[in-house]
């Protein structure tokens, strides 16, 4: 009877066996397909899609984990190769909610960060890898680990925040990366360190990088480090070494198709040929960078092409190729300064809401222990100690509260003592505290500055005839329209009535000359058809330097008025340059006596007398 009973026993084991093996061989098999699609995501994109859609067809045999880890790779391929960034985000967010496995959400969390960084929505690519992060010491993959850590000293990079961009690609390389993630690391690496003015005297460091991610073929990071280490050369005088490094590779470059390296070579071969005479490859480089950067306007190589051809131009006496070239050069500017503000206020908010996150679950954590200590006390102490504990909880809120109303007021105030109230724009006082330290700064650093004033033409004029409300509207569009011609180091600000000043640092007389040129084209161009009055603004400017007016703002601001009702008596709507015995007025020399005294009363020319009849009718 026992003997007949084991042997039913070992059928039944062997007739599970026979159901269970396919289930688990099919499992065996798919986790192998998974594996095999994940290490060919980037390197083989097309067997990569073949594998994906093999596994989708066997999906309903999978395990969840499995699953996810195919919803995972699904994401990727939107990102990466199918450019639908917005679909692959809407995925990989589910499954950052939704991932069972840790080392899945942490992949899926990486995704996201690169993936708003890639549509230059950099706020929300910091507030998930400020998600993500954390998780790492939990994966237990170490290459995952390393991706992730990796995309932080990118994602770093990216926003110029090379300090922690170098702590990152460190902590990586201190963990005996794989050889990818090590190439990777090395260039995030050099490039905090070259920005950060860390690397060493010697090039091992740099050659060693490059070697290692060549025997990978890794070439897009290795020609990375070499544009690194060619504007090394360039900077201790070694432009012919740089020039022929990267000549030897731009082929190479332009070969990866990633055209904000290509854009970044060429600009760089633009700028040392130029500075080696060799005009004809300066100008052929400085195209090939435009070319590639068209789709990058806020690059900063896009303004360093133009800005070669605008210097081949003005040395060739082609003035007004130059002038088309410096209006580009200084448009690029501006987007890539205006994108590097971008950057910077997305990772200021995002610091200062994760130091807010950060204090709040510290107040938590010590309301919490309050809670604790006051349930102690409540079965210890009477009640007269719990209400003097509450109490004192509310004076420490109150406290808190009119420490941060003092604080608003204080901001209120210093905004409304420094700012012009109708332009938004320095007022006279704050404006002469600015420009006064600026030319301190650059006389100490031996650099040139320029003034340029200017006073609207005819402005009473357009108040007694169309009423202040429109002339509030003329000064406003003035202020917009000449601050965006200036640069984050420029002072801009209103003297008073209609008369305005801009102190330039590290600006010749020449270039600031063009610079009110192109301020005085613009001013005319601004359309009053908005208020429902035709006319013109019109302006007159003077410009003066510390070349011939020295480093005290009263005498530059003395010469450049001198020069401004200069241009009133000569007409208006014109620009003037104080250059002691000469008046630099484009497109011509005027000569203006040194010894000119305090400006006469206008005279009014014929055709100002036309425009105000206009005016009037």
């Amino acid at each position: 009877m026992a003997r007949a009973r084991g042997k039913t026993w070992r059928l039944a084991m062997v007739l599970a066996l026979a159901c269970v093996a396919p289930a688990l061989a099919a499992s065996a098999s798919y986790e192998q397909r998974l594996a095999e699609a994940d290490a060919l995501r980037s390197a083989d994109p097309q067997r990569f899609a073949i594998l994906l859609d093999g596994l989708d067809v066997d999906a309903a045999r999978s395990s969840a984990g499995q699953r996810q880890h195919l919803q995972y790779l699904r994401a990727y391929q939107s990102v990466v190769h199918r450019n639908h960034v917005d679909q692959g985000v809407a995925q990989a967010k589910v499954l950052f909610k939704q991932a069972s496995i840790i080392d899945l959400r942490y992949r899926a969390g990486s995704l996201i960060a690169n993936s708003y960084a890639i549509n230059r929505n950099f706020s929300e690519g910091l507030r998930y890898l400020n998600q993500t992060l954390p998780m790492r010491k939990r994966v237990l993959d170490k290459d995952i680990r390393h991706d992730g850590i990796d995309a932080a000293a990118a994602l770093y990079n990216q926003l110029g925040q090379y300090q922690l961009g170098l702590r990152y690609a460190r902590e990586t390389l201190a963990d005996d990366p794989n050889a990818r993630a090590r190439c990777l690391a090395g260039h995030f690496q050099i490039e905090s360190q070259y920005h950060l003015q860390l690397l060493s005297a010697d090039d091992l460091a740099l050659q060693q990088g490059i070697a290692r991610c060549l025997a990978i073929k890794e070439k897009l990071p290795a020609n990375f480090i070499r544009l690194v280490l060619a504007r090394k050369w360039a900077t201790r005088g070694e432009a012919g070494n740089a020039i022929a490094l990267l000549e030897d590779n731009v082929a190479e470059v332009d070969a990866i198709g990633y055209n904000f390296l290509s854009a970044e070579v060429h600009a760089l071969l633009a700028q040392l040929t130029l500075g080696q005479a060799d005009v004809a490859a300066a100008r052929r480089h400085a195209q090939e960078a435009i070319s590639h950067a068209t789709d990058l306007p806020s690059a900063m190589s896009l303004a360093d092409a133009y800005n070669v051809l605008y210097q081949i131009a003005e040395r060739q006496q082609e003035p007004v190729a130059a002038l088309g070239f410096y209006r580009r050069y200084a448009e690029a500017d501006k987007a890539h300064v205006t994108d590097v503000n971008a950057r910077e206020l997305a990772y200021q908010i995002v610091r200062e809401e994760t130091l807010q996150k950060t204090q709040q679950i510290e107040r938590l954590n010590s309301e919490n222990q309050l809670l604790v200590l006051q349930q102690r006390i409540d079965q210890q102490a009477n009640q007269n100690t719990r209400l003097l504990m509450l109490l004192l909880a509310l004076l420490v809120a109150l406290i808190g509260y009119w420490a941060y109303k003092v604080k608003l007021v204080q901001q209120s105030l210093r905004r409304f003592a420094e700012t012009d109230a109708l332009t938004g724009i320095s007022n006279r006082h704050h404006f002469t505290l600015r420009a006064e330290r600026a030319l301190v700064g650059a006389a100490a650093d031996g650099e040139p500055c320029t003034l340029i004033m200017f006073d609207l033409d005819h402005f009473k004029l357009i108040n007694d005839s169309y009423g202040h409300e429109i002339g509030d509207w003329v000064l406003k569009q003035v202020a917009r329209t000449c601050e965006g011609l200036c640069r984050r180091m420029d002072q801009f600000g209103r003297l008073g009535g209609e008369e305005f000043a801009i102190l330039l640092r590290g600006i010749d007389l020449c270039s600031a000359t063009r610079l009110a040129e192109d301020c005085r084209v613009r001013l005319t161009q601004i359309d009053s058809g908005e208020t429902g009055h035709a006319f013109m603004v019109t302006a007159s400017f003077g410009v003066s330097a510390t070349t011939l007016s020295g480093y005290n703002l009263d005498k530059l601001l003395s010469h450049a008025d001198r020069m401004l009702y200069s241009g009133k008596r000569s007409g208006r709507n014109r620009v003037h340059a104080y250059t002691g015995e000469l008046l630099l007025h484009p497109p011509q020399l005027q000569v203006v006596p040194r010894g000119d005294e305090s400006p006469p009363e206008e005279a009014v020319s014929p055709v100002a007398q036309d425009r105000a009849e206009l005016l009037r009718s």
